[in-house]
C-alpha cells in the first residue's frame, strides 16, 4: 500500500532552507548533477533540488530507507510527484510489511526525502533521483522509534545535551567478497546446499584452463597483478563512491583469497556515516552484478579463510572541532577517551548482539583467522578488540574491531556511542591495557591478566542483551519496544538456525 499524501503536515523543520550536516556533509555528487551536493554550497535547498531535476529532465524519484536489520528498501514515484509538499509530507507505505516495524491493524507509515541526501542514482536506466529518507508515524507525526536513523539521531541529540561533547566522528572499513558465482539452497525438509566460486579461489588450480596464479588461503593482502583480479572492479566502484560524495581514500585486496576487498572512505558524522555505508553497500553489490559477479557481506562465508568485519573509528569533538580523546595517558590518549574504552568493554557481550548480529557472525569469531576476539585494548596490538592507531594528534581515535558488515551501521553506532558515554558519566576504567600477542597466550595466561573471550554465538551475545541493555535506553535512544523486538527477531533466527541440518552435520554424523 503506497499513497503520496495530499493534505499537508506541519513540517519538522523549513522545507525552504535545509541545513546539511556539519563537517563533511553528505550532500552526494553526479558527474551529470554535479551541483547538487557540491562540497561548496553552504546549504541544500528544495528549491534547488527541483530546478535540477527539471533541468536535468528527470523522470523517476527513488526514496530509500533501511529496515531494522539494515536492508535498503526502495520505493519509487514519477517525477510527478517531486513537488515541495514531498518533503513536507511524505509519502504513505505499508509499515507492517517491513521486518520488526508495524502490525497490520496499525500499518499505515510515512516516509519523507531528506534533502542533504541527494543524488542521480547511477543504476537506474532512465534518469532517477534518489534520496535517504526519515521515517514517520502518521497519527503522531513524530519520527518512528523504530526507524535505525532516528535512533542514531537520537544518541547524537544525547552527546550534545550531556554536554560531553559536540561531534562524534565515526569512520568504518567495510569489508566484503566478491564471487564470480554464488548458488545455494535450504529446502523444507530434505536438501540443504551451498557453493560458491571464484576465479581467484585457491581451489581452482586444477582446472584445465587455470593460469595458475592464484592467492593462497589466507594470503590474499595486497598481491599485484596476475593475483589480484580484482583490481579493476574495485576502482569502478570507486569511480561510483566517489560521485556520490563518499570521498574514497584507498581500495585493496584483503587477506580472504578467493575475492575478499575493502574499499575505505573518509571518516564523518554520526548520521552520515550511516548513510555512506548504506549506499557503498549499494555501489559494491550493484557494480559487481554489472560486471557479472556477486557480493557478499557475509562475516565467514568461506571455511578455512578469513572472514569479513567492518573496524570501526571512534573520535570525540567540541563544538569547534577539537578532539576531545587526545591527550597525555596511554597512546597519546585523554582520560575522557579512557573512559569511553571502559564504557564499550563493561558493555561489550551486550553489544556483539547488535554489532555482531547474525549466526554467521560469530564463526569469523575464532582464533586463527586475525578475528578480534579478546576484550582488551592495545595501542597498534591487531589482537585486542579495540586498539589504538598510531596517528597525529588532531587524528587521534580507538578502533573497536568486533563488529562485522551485516550490522545495522545506524544502530551499531548508537549502540558504541550508548556505551561510551555510559563509561564517561560513571568513569569506568578499563583496566591496563595489553600489548602482548593475545593469540600466542593460553587460557591461564587470560585469565591471570582478566582478559576474556567475546560471545562465542549469537545465543550468549543475546542473553547478553537482556541482562545489559539500560545504558541503549539512556535519554530514550534506543526505547524498550525496539530492544525487545530486536530480541525477539534474533530468537527465532537462532531457533531456526539450529533446528537445520548443514552439510556439515551429515559429513560428520551421517554415518553414526
Amino acid at each position: 500500500m503506497l499513497s503520496v499524501l495530499k493534505h499537508k503536515f506541519k513540517p519538522l523543520i523549513k522545507p525552504a532552507l535545509i541545513k546539511p550536516q556539519l563537517w563533511s556533509p553528505l550532500c552526494f555528487r553526479s558527474s551529470n548533477f554535479s551541483s547538487i551536493g557540491s562540497s561548496s554550497s553552504s546549504y541544500m535547498t528544495v528549491g534547488n533540488v527541483l530546478e535540477k531535476a527539471n533541468e536535468h529532465r528527470v523522470e523517476m524519484v527513488q526514496l530509500m530507507f533501511t529496515d531494522l536489520h539494515g536492508t535498503l528498501q526502495q520505493l519509487t514515484i514519477t517525477s510527478n510527484y517531486l513537488t515541495e509538499s514531498l518533503f513536507e509530507s511524505g509519502v504513505y507505505f505499508d509499515g507492517s510489511s517491513i521486518r520488526g516495524w508495524q502490525p497490520i491493524e496499525a500499518s499505515d507509515m510515512i516516509i519523507k526525502p531528506d534533502v542533504s541526501t541527494v543524488f542521480i542514482d547511477p543504476f537506474a536506466a532512465c534518469p532517477t533521483i534518489a534520496f535517504l529518507c526519515d521515517v514517520y508515524d502518521p497519527e503522531t507525526k513524530q519520527n518512528y522509534h523504530k526507524d535505525p536513523r532516528h535512533v542514531a539521531r537520537k544518541a547524537v541529540q544525547r552527546c550534545k545535551k550531556s554536554g560531553i561533547c559536540d561531534h562524534v566522528r565515526i569512520g568504518p572499513e567495510c569489508e566484503f567478497y566478491v564471487f564470480d558465482n554464488v548458488s545455494y539452497s535450504c529446502g523444507e525438509t530434505n536438501e540443504a546446499f551451498y557453493t560458491v566460486d571464484s576465479n581467484e579461489g585457491s581451489w581452482t588450480t586444477g582446472r584445465r584452463d587455470s593460469k595458475g596464479y592464484k592467492p593462497r588461503i589466507k594470503e590474499g593482502y595486497f598481491p599485484g597483478k596476475p593475483f589480484d583480479t580484482l583490481v579493476d572492479l574495485r576502482s569502478e566502484m570507486v569511480q561510483e563512491m566517489n560521485k556520490l560524495g563518499l570521498h574514497v581514500e584507498c581500495a585493496h585486496h584483503e587477506v580472504g583469497a578467493g575475492g575478499q576487498c575493502e574499499i575505505d572512505f573518509r571518516f564523518d558524522e554520526v548520521i552520515p556515516t550511516g548513510d555512506k555505508v548504506i549506499l557503498y553497500k549499494y555501489v559494491v553489490r550493484n557494480v559487481a552484478f554489472r560486471r557479472g559477479k556477486t557480493v557478499t557481506f557475509m562475516p565467514k562465508p568461506l571455511y578455512g579463510d578469513n572472514g569479513s568485519g567492518m573496524h570501526q573509528h571512534y573520535s570525540l569533538h567540541d563544538k569547534d572541532g577539537k578532539n576531545l580523546f587526545t591527550g597525555d595517558e596511554y597512546a597519546g590518549l585523554s582520560q575522557l577517551a579512557l573512559y569511553f574504552i571502559g564504557g564499550i568493554m563493561k558493555h561489550a557481550d551486550a553489544l556483539c548482539a547488535i554489532t555482531n548480529p547474525t549466526t554467521n557472525s560469530y564463526k569469523r569469531l575464532v582464533p586463527g583467522y586475525e578475528a578480534p576476539i579478546y576484550e582488551a585494548y592495545s595501542s597498534r596490538n591487531r589482537s585486542a578488540f579495540i586498539r589504538i592507531p598510531t596517528s597525529h594528534p588532531k587524528g587521534r581515535r580507538i578502533e573497536y574491531r568486533t563488529p562485522d558488515p551485516c550490522c545495522n551501521p545506524y544502530l551499531s553506532f548508537a549502540a558504541i556511542i550508548q556505551a561510551g558515554l555510559d563509561g564517561i558519566e560513571h568513569k569506568i576504567s578499563p583496566g591496563e591495557p595489553t600489548d602482548k600477542n593475545l593469540y600466542h597466550m593460553n587460557k591461564q595466561e587470560m585469565l591471570d591478566i582478566g582478559v576474556k573471550h567475546v560471545p562465542s554465538s549469537l545465543r550468549e551475545s543475546i542473553d547478553a542483551l537482556k541482562n545489559d541493555n539500560d545504558f541503549l535506553k539512556n535519554d530514550n535512544v534506543f526505547t524498550d519496544d525496539l530492544i525487545q523486538t530486536w530480541i525477539e527477531s534474533k530468537e527465532e533466527e537462532i531457533t531456526n538456525s539450529g533446528c537445520h541440518p548443514t552439510p556439515y552435520k551429515y559429513h560428520k554424523y551421517f554415518d553414526a
